[in-house]
């Protein structure tokens, strides 16, 4: 559930208010929010830019109700002004919800009147270092080895965004495939790290019974997402059932680094364009959906590459550092891999690794699984889209 609130109208005004915040949203007083900083109200209308991290809030204050949300949108959040009910799913409205933006903090009285909306852009927050790239590698560097993820597991798939984090961390892994190649390679991976490593191996009864789960948390059909949410739900399973509240993932390298096979067809204008813009559609196109899958198991994401200083040292990156012509073959997240080269043998910093939906072979069990049903795999998964009343219900 996460961020839930809504009020009981009277004469058209709200007499009373129902909220509640579930596991890793926190409640304060009257603050219900999802971030790793204390939400601080004295910068209530610069909240966009004086939060250093991913983050949503529903604030109740004397006057009005405020909400907002991190410039990256991180954090689903949604609202109907006219019922003044607030939630991290769309699933709890009676109809269609306003999508609170990235950037944005918006304020409504207690009648539902909308008070004001002001938005901050990605530029607000981010803008380019003029820096070296050796100053650049010691801040992502300095960044990632201050970082304290807790008691959490690491989400480990033995490419070079987790093995790093793997070689920074002394934290238990964790590794979920349904590929027998890919479970002798992380195993592998883990043993020249010299660190512990669970395996679940899922099949194709696993992912017919969390289907509707993953489809309805995520709040689409759509079979990319679909693909993607499914090993990251069995991963968030699979780490509380080992007893952790938290998991660490290495979301946001590939955009930050040039990691998405993509890139390599791109010119360097339109890799420069490319990379920014899929730096600031994160939320939109990743974070939102791993959030939800979080929320649905009430888990918390630990986002070591996401660091606000990252962030910023990361867009500074020269195109050329990020996607590099080297011995004659390209190579994606050379910045980074070069960072690794200090922590792990240059085999391990520089293989390459297919995208979790192949490399984990969720897409071929997906495609099976519609297949034998006689449908499209999209058609499938729309099956799974509950309407309303059943969403409810599912969600208690």
């Amino acid at each position: 559930m996460s961020i839930y609130a809504f009020a009981e109208m009277e004469n058209g005004r709200a007499k009373r208010i129902y909220a509640s915040a579930k596991y890793p949203s926190k409640q304060s007083g009257n603050v219900f929010y999802d971030s790793d900083e204390s939400i601080n109200l004295k910068f209530a209308d610069e909240l966009p830019v004086k939060v250093e991290g991913l983050y949503s809030v529903v604030a109740f204050r004397p006057s009005h109700v405020l909400i907002s949300r991190d410039v990256l949108g991180g954090k689903p959040l949604y609202y109907d002004p006219k019922t003044l009910t607030f939630s991290s799913f769309k699933y709890y409205f009676e109809s269609e919800p306003i999508e609170v933006l990235p950037g944005e903090v918006v304020k409504i009285d207690y009648t539902g009147e909308i008070l004001d909306r002001r938005r901050y852009d990605f530029g607000d927050v981010f803008r380019k270092m003029d820096a070296s790239i050796e100053e650049l590698m010691e801040i992502v560097e300095k960044s990632l080895l201050s970082f304290k993820p807790g008691h959490a597991c690491i989400s480990f798939s033995g490419g070079l965004d987790s093995s790093l984090l793997a070689s920074i961390y002394d934290l238990q892994l964790i590794t979920v495939t349904a590929s027998k190649e890919e479970r002798e390679w992380v195993e592998r991976a883990a043993k020249m790290l010299g660190r512990d490593l669970e395996v679940y191996e899922f099949g194709e009864s696993d992912v017919k019974e969390i289907l509707p789960k993953v489809v309805s948390a995520i709040e689409t059909a759509d079979p990319l997402q679909v693909s993607i949410a499914v090993p990251i739900y069995l991963s968030l399973r699979f780490a509380k059932e080992l007893g952790y509240n938290a998991v660490v993932f290495g979301q946001g390298a590939d955009e930050l680094f040039g990691g998405y096979k993509k890139y390599l067809e791109m010119s360097r204008d339109e890799l420069e364009r490319a990379l920014m813009d899929d730096v600031r559609n994160l939320g939109k196109n990743n974070l939102v959906r791993d959030s939800k899958v979080a929320y649905s198991l009430e888990m918390k994401l630990v986002l070591p590459y996401l660091q606000w200083d990252v962030i910023r040292a990361g867009i500074s990156v020269p195109v050329e550092y990020k996607v590099r012509k080297v011995d004659g073959e390209v190579v994606r997240k050379f910045f980074l891999r070069k960072i690794a080269e200090n922590f792990m043998p240059k085999d391990l910093a520089f293989r390459e690794k297919k995208a979790v939906q192949y490399s984990t072979k969720t897409t071929n069990i997906l495609r099976k699984i519609a297949k034998r049903e006689g449908k499209r795999l999209e058609e499938y998964l729309k099956g799974f889209l509950a309407e309303h009343e059943e969403a409810k219900e599912f969600w208690g």
